[in-house]
């Protein structure tokens, strides 16, 4: 690393109101002190319409530093964030990811949140030899060596939730899902699935990002009578189409909606009064009872607002930081080879119970969990693996859907 770096941190704040988010930011021109610090890499929406989602991301990252730093950093080391946004175009993605590599010469980058984001760096971080840990569930069939997937693969998420709807809430689907490629691709595992288990596709959906207007959509839901909407819309999408779906006087007890993009945080935006009754698949929420989940909620509230909540990705945010820090602690280095040979096995007790790296694939074996909207905004769970679940990011062990993992790079 070249001496007397230039590096810029900015330090943002967030308040939210009313699904509305503001932004504060200050800018410094520290020099780098090489031999007692380590520039890490921030990478989010902190404007556009993922902004509502991706801000407490970064919050939970920054909380994961200040506790890495506040026990003696790593290697002996403060961790020093510096953070860009990505806007919510893939395209500021991918320069901002190169900035960081290249001109501030990070190892690591903690970020991203639409798939969109994700492929939009995956180019970058493997032509600069980077690392980036990715805190989204997604749609699985991707492998990188230059990538940590801390979210859920589809087997932790998706399958999982679309076996306890056909057992619990009907086989009648209606697919509805922002058009990019982690709804378009989880709805063809889902269509597969489906037809596995000789289920009916009612109707299929896609709006741009962004999109506000549902109620022709909504319209051709209520004509096609489906017992479960199964959800893929990303950002403020979510606000328009859950307030849109009541104003057509459609509850939960008309129509069952599951979400995979939609957790505490999201409802806060959206209204608890629009979304109460209806479902998310996820690994993670604030409700979940652990010892560590409970220092965790409360560590978050006092940095950030005791109005604030967390959630599934705001969860994997943080703890992916922690196990970016036991890798290199193993590894004694940052040099991104050799933190990726220790991370093998490498098991951090998260809010959400044990996580552990799989170093075959560099996804995390997690707990899955199927929980329903309360009129707080809260979750009650309502199924859940009872075990950590292996990461399959292939559905190699589902025949069902061996014609989409067919042609993929593994």
């Amino acid at each position: 690393m070249n001496t007397a770096k230039k590096i810029m941190v900015l330090a943002f704040g967030l308040v939210i109101i009313a699904g509305c988010s503001a932004l504060a930011a200050t800018d410094g021109d520290d020099e780098l002190d090489e031999e007692n610090q380590i520039p890490v890499g921030i990478l989010h929406s902190l404007s556009g319409t993922m902004a509502m989602s991706e801000t407490s991301v970064m919050d939970a990252e920054l909380l994961a530093i200040e506790e890495i730093n506040e026990a003696g950093g790593v290697l002996g080391k403060e961790l020093v964030p510096i953070i860009e946004d990505g806007a919510s175009e893939p395209s500021t993605y991918s320069e901002r990811a190169s900035k960081l590599l290249q001109q501030d010469e990070v190892d690591v980058i903690f970020g991203g949140w639409t798939s969109a984001s994700r492929k939009a760096m995956l180019p970058v971080v493997e032509g600069n030899n980077g690392l980036l840990f990715y805190p989204i569930q997604y749609e699985g069939m991707e492998s990188s060596p230059n990538i940590f997937y801390n979210g859920a693969a589809p087997n932790q998420q998706i399958v999982p939730a679309v076996d306890w709807l056909l057992e619990n809430e009907g086989e009648d689907f209606f697919l509805l899902g922002s058009d990019y490629v982690f709804p378009r691709l989880a709805n063809q595992i889902i269509k597969a699935q489906l037809d596995e288990n000789d289920a009916i596709l009612v109707g299929e959906q896609y709006t741009p990002m962004g999109h506000t207007d549902y109620n022709t959509i909504i319209s051709r839901i209520q004509e096609s009578n489906p017992s479960i909407i199964f959800n893929t819309l990303n950002g403020d999408s979510n606000v328009a189409f859950f307030q849109q779906l009541a104003d057509a006087g459609i509850t939960s007890e008309d129509v069952t909606v599951l979400s995979v993009s939609v957790a505490e945080e999201e409802i806060t935006g959206i209204g608890a009064d629009v979304t109460e009754g209806h479902y998310a698949s996820w690994n993670y929420y604030q409700s979940t009872d652990t010892p560590e989940n409970e220092s965790f909620v409360e560590n978050y509230q006092a940095a950030n607002g005791e109005d604030r909540v967390t959630g599934d990705p705001i969860e994997a945010g943080y703890f992916m930081v922690h196990l970016w820090a036991e890798a290199v602690e193993e590894a004694g280095t940052t040099d991104v080879d050799a933190v990726r040979a220790a991370a093998d096995d490498i098991e951090y007790d998260a809010p959400n119970g044990p996580v552990t790296i799989d170093g075959e694939t560099q996804h995390m074996y997690k707990t899955v969990r199927i929980g329903e909207i309360q009129e707080d905004g809260q979750f009650e769970e309502v199924w859940d693996s009872g075990e950590p679940v292996r990461p399959d990011p292939f559905l190699e062990e589902f025949d069902w859907a061996s014609d989409i993992t067919n042609g993929r790079d593994e």
